[in-house]
């Protein structure tokens, strides 16, 4: 009970990099559990599969028409993801190091990383303003500030 509301408490507090980071985290781990495992391995495999899925998985959620990421990044996610697919059966069938696979991983994990420090460095460079207002400062022929909210 304990562990499920730890992790409750994580998903609802963690932001959407920190969990793609979470997840290349884990998906890069167990690629480099599997490095040496020889090609009919299960575990080399299920690493395999799991690396494929998420890369597939980006992929399908950048080609969606709303997607906010800028189209360049997406087309470039997307090719990696074909890449990832195309290698990975390379790895089983023709003896490709699985290495690659891992640095573009960390690669990416480094990019995630460097967003989430440059959004925590913004956001204690520009804390958010109180927007509470006294009601006693604006006299009835005034008009309200209006409240807008930037996603």
């Amino acid at each position: 009970m304990t562990l499920n509301a730890y992790e409750n408490a994580r998903k609802t507090t963690e932001s959407h990099q920190q969990t793609e980071y979470r997840l290349f985290v884990d998906v890069t781990r167990a690629l480099m559990d599997a490095k040496d495992c020889v090609k009919t391995d299960p575990k080399l495999h299920d690493a395999l599969h799991w690396n494929r899925r998420m890369w597939s998985t980006f992929a399908t959620d950048c080609a969606i028409e709303g997607n906010k990421l800028p189209k360049m990044l997406r087309a470039q996610i997307i090719s990696l993801s074909i890449w990832v697919g195309k290698h990975s059966s390379k790895i089983i069938r023709e003896n490709e190091d699985i290495q690659a696979l891992i640095d573009v991983n960390k690669s990416v994990m480094e990019g995630l990383a460097m967003q989430e420090r440059n959004a925590a460095q913004a956001a204690t460079q520009n804390p958010p303003q109180n927007q509470a207002v006294n009601s006693q400062n604006f006299s009835s022929n005034q008009p309200k500030p209006s409240t807008s909210i930037k996603v």
